[in-house]
């Protein structure tokens, strides 16, 4: 995006106007003892041109290794529509649509994003987004302990099969909030929510149960019967969910007798590329009888005195942007520029083509774990059905593997889950989306032989 700078004489003339000296002058009321120092070890600005070379030069040192790393962080194919009409001026200097006269069209996108994800989840309402999955899910406990009322605890089921970054995550934002994040065990044949350790938390007064889908080893849980679990036990159920994944499994709102309360997860997938961390996007939607409970905004359609169409924020707290202390939470913001992305991706696709891509992606991964599973030396670890990621035992150290993978042979092989989970020892999460070919399975399968 082009950007001109003000000149030494523009910035004169600014500071004549408001009749100031220098730049300085404008924080004059800041007590010296409080302002920082010089910032010693930060160098020297560059030119336009020099960054520009240096940020070329770090591309270029991530390559375009053939990727079978999923782990929360997905490589799908992005038509090339989507970020040629996401980075137009209108889209990409566009904030928050406080002023409804000048802001229509980002509106109605926002407008467009929510009822997107609503169907797609079987939800009531969403919101218009929030800065990434791992966040959402802790906006997502704490709207489960405002919304449960029944419940006196401030304690939730987190389920060890959830992400655990999410986990991190939610644990740094609400363990100062006396909000208590009670580990639920893994079944080690299936890979699922051990449901009779949960059973033993039955009449205890929780506020909510978590619930991924698929999981963090990639298989399906039994969402049914955990939601109504939940249901039966007085707690309020929390989705965490691969919007990809949805458009071949039954969506949250319709788990169990009637559905989750509220749903959250990483909107990455949907238009997204990987770009070394980010940025990413977070997507939460909820029931009707929780929407005044949900942070963020909600963009609402309508008619004018003329009768023409048009679209406002219907719903927010005020004190998002007045009394902070006093707000369901304090995003004020949003990744706003991923949502676009992700609603003209979804435009794009349509359910049809969302489907191909989720099918596409989890016949490849069942391809890849097939072929690795000839290889001596490696075997399946847990029985469950699976989307598109597979947990693979390794007669061999997992961590050298995947260094040699990638140094030797530009591979992401996949993710050492002994880094999250101490008892899966040389145990390698894979996935391959819809961009894998059969001979890319090949290519890693016949390296990885060579390496065992």
């Amino acid at each position: 995006m082009p950007f001109i700078p003000h000149s030494e004489q523009d910035i004169k003339e600014m500071l004549s106007t408001i009749g100031v000296n220098s730049i300085e002058d404008l924080f004059d009321e800041i007590p010296e003892s409080l302002r920082c120092k010089d910032l010693a070890s930060i160098p020297t600005g560059l030119s336009e041109m020099d960054v520009t070379r240096l940020m070329r030069d770090r591309a270029a040192q991530d390559g375009l290794p053939l990727c079978f790393l999923g782990a929360g962080a997905y490589e799908h194919h992005i038509p090339a529509a989507v970020w040629e009409i996401t980075t137009r001026g209108e889209f990409y200097s566009a904030y928050t649509p406080y002023q409804a006269e000048a802001s229509q069209g980002t509106l109605q996108l926002l407008y467009e994003y929510q009822s997107m994800m609503a169907s797609l989840t079987a939800m009531d309402v969403s919101n218009a987004s929030l800065y990434d999955g791992a966040s959402a899910l802790a906006e997502a406990v704490l709207m489960a302990v405002r919304a449960n009322r029944k419940s006196k605890s401030k304690k939730i089921l987190m389920p060890r099969t959830v992400n655990p970054v999410y986990r991190k995550v939610t644990e740094a934002i609400v363990k100062n909030q006396a909000i208590e994040l009670v580990e639920v065990p893994y079944d080690p044949v299936t890979g699922q929510t051990d449901k009779v350790a949960l059973e033993k938390f039955s009449g205890e007064d929780f506020a909510a149960l978590v619930i991924p889908q698929p999981n963090f080893f990639g298989v399906i849980e039994d969402v049914d019967a955990l939601a109504q679990w939940a249901v039966d036990n007085k707690m309020l159920s929390i989705a965490v969910v691969n919007p990809m994944a949805l458009a071949l499994l039954k969506p949250p709102g319709e788990w169990a007798e009637d559905g989750v309360d509220i749903v959250c997860g990483e909107g990455q997938p949907l238009g997204a590329p990987l770009a070394s961390g980010g940025p990413y996007f977070g997507f939460m939607c909820c029931k009707q009888k929780h929407v005044r409970q949900m942070p963020g905004r909600i963009i609402g359609r309508t008619t004018d005195l003329d009768g023409k169409e048009g679209f406002t924020l219907t719903l927010q707290a005020r004190e998002q942007h007045i009394r902070r202390s006093k707000a369901t939470s304090n995003i004020c913001t949003n990744q706003g520029l991923l949502v676009t992305a992700a609603t003209i991706y979804m435009s794009l696709l349509g359910p049809e083509g969302l489907k191909k891509v989720a099918l596409n992606s989890h016949q490849n991964t069942q391809a890849l774990s097939q072929r690795l599973q000839k290889i001596k030396g490696i075997e399946p670890v847990f029985t469950g059905a699976s989307f598109h990621e597979s947990v693979l035992k390794l007669d061999t150290n997992i961590e050298i593997t995947i260094e040699k993978l990638a140094h030797d042979h530009h591979i992401l092989g996949g993710y050492d889950l002994a880094k999250d989970y101490p008892e899966l020892e040389n145990t390698l999460l894979v996935c391959a989306t819809e961009t894998r070919t059969t001979a890319d399975i090949e290519q890693y399968a016949t390296v990885l032989e060579s390496l065992l």
